[in-house]
């Protein structure tokens, strides 16, 4: 498949923007502290969060200094940052949360479509091309926004932007291991899902022995750990393929616990 350029990753990202806001736009005061499956974090925080880092990825592409300024001081004191970025959540009503929201989605697309395309965006691991951090951006605001969904009781549709998320999370097989402190495997997995619009999409050498196989909506499931792997349909063929899926992790940060087994069962 032929990588996406840069405006129709923008694009894509916007439609994704659109779609969360969706849920939350009719939401009651009171329903922004509906608590999602994420411990600890009401709707609020999940769009807080969003938000935050929307603002502090302009901030990476027009002024890197000051971002790794920023970056330091937040590693160097996490939980206070963690503490601060609640309370600020938690402080702002909600119809003003939610313009705050929109107004820092729009400036982060608006920064990204100005940009060198060349540009590497610092950020928290290696910098990244503009196209990667906008495919990041993308697959943390679907991520989140299924927390909301599933607080919510609401269903989304899948749509073809699932192809971002489910090769972010084909390509940080790696990077889940070496977080955890393992050897990463030289052996190839292959990759084949099936996409909303009907066609496969896939990853890996076509004669690799271990393969992953299923919906691509359930792979993205559970790379996002916002599904145990034992809820989907996603299939596991080969001792490497189902201790990947085991680990699998497509956001950075400290290896999250994931989703317990039977959480979202039907």
């Amino acid at each position: 498949m032929a990588a996406p350029d840069l405006a129709s990753l923008c694009d894509d990202l916007a439609a994704e923007h659109a779609d969360l806001d969706v849920l939350v736009a009719p939401l009651s005061a009171s329903q922004w502290d509906t608590m999602t499956p994420a411990e600890g974090w009401a709707v609020r925080d999940q769009i807080h969060h969003l938000g935050w880092f929307d603002l502090n990825g302009v901030l990476a592409i027009d002024d890197p200094t000051a971002f790794t300024a920023l970056m330091e001081k937040m590693v160097g004191d996490f939980d206070g940052f963690e503490a601060r970025l609640a309370a600020e959540a938690r402080g702002m009503a909600a119809a003003d949360l939610l313009a705050w929201w929109r107004a820092g989605r729009a400036q982060i697309l608006d920064v990204m479509r100005r940009a060198d395309p060349t540009l590497r965006v610092p950020w928290y691991g290696p910098p990244m091309s503009l196209a990667s951090f906008a495919t990041a951006r993308l697959m943390e605001t679907w991520a989140h926004g299924q927390d909301v969904a599933d607080a919510l009781g609401a269903t989304r549709t899948p749509t073809v932007r699932l192809r971002h998320i489910a090769h972010i999370g084909v390509r940080t097989r790696g990077f889940a291991y070496g977080l955890r402190g393992l050897p990463v495997p030289e052996t190839d997995v292959r990759v084949e899902l099936d996409a909303p619009d009907g066609s496969t999409w896939t990853w890996g050498s076509d004669d690799a022995v271990d393969r992953v196989s299923g919906p691509a909506l359930d792979f993205c499931l559970v790379v996002t750990q916002r599904r145990h792997v034992a809820d989907t349909a996603v299939k596991a063929d080969g001792a490497l393929a189902e201790e990947w899926l085991g680990i699998a992790q497509a956001f950075a940060g400290s290896p999250g616990a994931g989703r317990q087994p039977g959480q979202f069962a039907s």
